[in-house]
Protein backbone atom coordinates (compact mmCIF):
# COMPACT_ATOMS: atom_id res chain seq x y z
CA UNK A 1 0.00 0.00 0.00
CA UNK A 2 1.15 3.31 -0.88
CA UNK A 3 1.46 6.09 1.80
CA UNK A 4 -0.17 9.35 1.33
CA UNK A 5 2.57 12.47 -0.06
CA UNK A 6 3.97 14.52 2.46
CA UNK A 7 1.85 17.81 3.35
CA UNK A 8 3.87 20.71 1.67
CA UNK A 9 4.24 23.50 4.68
CA UNK A 10 2.22 26.14 3.54
CA UNK A 11 4.74 29.28 2.55
CA UNK A 12 3.83 32.29 4.02
CA UNK A 13 5.70 35.65 4.58
CA UNK A 14 6.18 34.95 8.35
CA UNK A 15 7.94 31.51 7.37
CA UNK A 16 10.60 33.95 6.29
CA UNK A 17 13.16 35.44 8.58
CA UNK A 18 16.38 36.20 6.24
CA UNK A 19 18.57 36.14 9.95
CA UNK A 20 17.47 32.16 10.16
CA UNK A 21 20.57 30.19 8.77
CA UNK A 22 17.64 28.23 7.48
CA UNK A 23 15.34 30.64 5.90
CA UNK A 24 15.15 29.38 2.07
CA UNK A 25 15.11 33.32 1.02
CA UNK A 26 18.52 32.63 2.39
CA UNK A 27 20.20 31.29 -0.22
CA UNK A 28 17.90 33.80 -3.22
CA UNK A 29 19.52 37.09 -1.41
CA UNK A 30 22.88 35.29 -1.50
CA UNK A 31 22.56 35.21 -5.48
CA UNK A 32 21.26 38.71 -5.74
CA UNK A 33 23.84 40.41 -3.67
CA UNK A 34 26.79 37.89 -5.14
CA UNK A 35 29.80 40.17 -6.23
CA UNK A 36 28.26 39.11 -9.66
CA UNK A 37 24.49 38.37 -9.32
CA UNK A 38 24.34 42.52 -8.43
CA UNK A 39 26.48 43.11 -11.58
CA UNK A 40 24.72 41.53 -13.62
CA UNK A 41 21.08 42.27 -12.59
CA UNK A 42 22.27 45.93 -12.81
CA UNK A 43 23.53 45.00 -16.60
CA UNK A 44 20.01 43.67 -17.39
CA UNK A 45 18.03 46.93 -16.09
CA UNK A 46 19.80 48.58 -19.00
CA UNK A 47 17.86 45.76 -21.63
CA UNK A 48 17.88 42.34 -23.23
CA UNK A 49 21.50 41.24 -23.52
CA UNK A 50 23.44 38.50 -25.04
CA UNK A 51 25.55 36.27 -22.62
CA UNK A 52 29.03 37.86 -24.56
CA UNK A 53 27.60 41.40 -23.67
CA UNK A 54 26.95 40.93 -20.21
CA UNK A 55 30.42 39.53 -19.82
CA UNK A 56 31.80 41.98 -21.39
CA UNK A 57 29.84 44.87 -19.39
CA UNK A 58 30.53 42.80 -16.15
CA UNK A 59 34.50 43.63 -16.28
CA UNK A 60 35.84 40.47 -14.57
CA UNK A 61 33.81 37.77 -14.43
CA UNK A 62 34.66 34.43 -15.94
CA UNK A 63 32.56 32.47 -18.47
CA UNK A 64 31.62 29.89 -15.86
CA UNK A 65 30.90 32.10 -12.89
CA UNK A 66 28.79 34.42 -15.50
CA UNK A 67 26.66 30.61 -16.49
CA UNK A 68 26.35 30.01 -12.65
CA UNK A 69 24.95 33.53 -11.55
CA UNK A 70 22.63 33.61 -15.07
CA UNK A 71 21.12 29.87 -13.99
CA UNK A 72 20.85 30.70 -10.50
CA UNK A 73 18.86 33.90 -11.45
CA UNK A 74 16.92 32.03 -13.81
CA UNK A 75 15.79 29.71 -11.18
CA UNK A 76 15.06 32.45 -8.72
CA UNK A 77 12.90 33.97 -11.14
CA UNK A 78 14.83 37.24 -11.63
CA UNK A 79 16.01 36.42 -14.50
CA UNK A 80 14.48 35.07 -18.42
CA UNK A 81 16.61 32.98 -20.66
CA UNK A 82 15.21 32.81 -24.02
CA UNK A 83 16.79 30.98 -27.09
CA UNK A 84 16.44 31.73 -30.46
CA UNK A 85 15.59 29.36 -32.75
CA UNK A 86 18.66 30.26 -35.58
CA UNK A 87 21.71 28.53 -36.14
CA UNK A 88 23.99 29.38 -33.79
CA UNK A 89 21.63 29.37 -31.27
CA UNK A 90 20.74 32.92 -30.24
CA UNK A 91 20.38 33.31 -26.23
CA UNK A 92 19.06 36.20 -25.39
CA UNK A 93 18.40 37.42 -21.16
CA UNK A 94 16.38 39.76 -19.55
CA UNK A 95 14.88 40.58 -16.13
CA UNK A 96 11.61 39.43 -15.03
CA UNK A 97 9.02 41.52 -13.70
CA UNK A 98 9.92 39.75 -10.49
CA UNK A 99 13.64 40.52 -11.01
CA UNK A 100 13.18 44.49 -12.07
CA UNK A 101 12.16 45.89 -8.80
CA UNK A 102 15.05 43.73 -7.20
CA UNK A 103 17.58 45.49 -10.16
CA UNK A 104 16.39 48.84 -9.62
CA UNK A 105 17.19 48.55 -5.52
CA UNK A 106 20.21 47.60 -6.50
CA UNK A 107 21.36 50.86 -8.84
CA UNK A 108 20.43 53.17 -5.74
CA UNK A 109 23.22 50.98 -3.91
CA UNK A 110 25.75 51.93 -7.23
CA UNK A 111 24.65 55.37 -7.14
CA UNK A 112 25.28 55.53 -3.27
CA UNK A 113 28.57 53.69 -3.30
CA UNK A 114 29.58 56.10 -6.40
CA UNK A 115 28.81 59.35 -4.71
CA UNK A 116 30.88 58.01 -1.66
CA UNK A 117 33.38 56.98 -3.17
CA UNK A 118 36.05 59.47 -2.68
CA UNK A 119 34.78 59.47 1.10
CA UNK A 120 35.32 55.70 1.28
CA UNK A 121 38.79 55.93 -0.03
CA UNK A 122 39.86 58.63 2.37
CA UNK A 123 38.59 56.70 5.66
CA UNK A 124 40.41 53.77 4.56
CA UNK A 125 43.64 55.81 3.68
CA UNK A 126 43.28 57.48 7.35
CA UNK A 127 42.55 54.05 8.65
CA UNK A 128 45.45 52.64 6.95
CA UNK A 129 47.53 55.60 8.47
CA UNK A 130 46.76 54.80 11.87
CA UNK A 131 47.46 51.04 11.46
CA UNK A 132 50.94 52.06 10.18
CA UNK A 133 51.03 54.31 13.10
CA UNK A 134 50.81 51.82 15.42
Amino acid sequence: MRSAPAAVAEVTPERFNLFDPNCPGRAVMEHIVSRWGVLVLGVLLRGTHRFGEIRAAVGGVSEKMLAQTLQALERDGMVLREVRPVIPPHVDYSLTDLGRPFAETITTLYTMIERAAPDVQAAQQAYDERKAAR
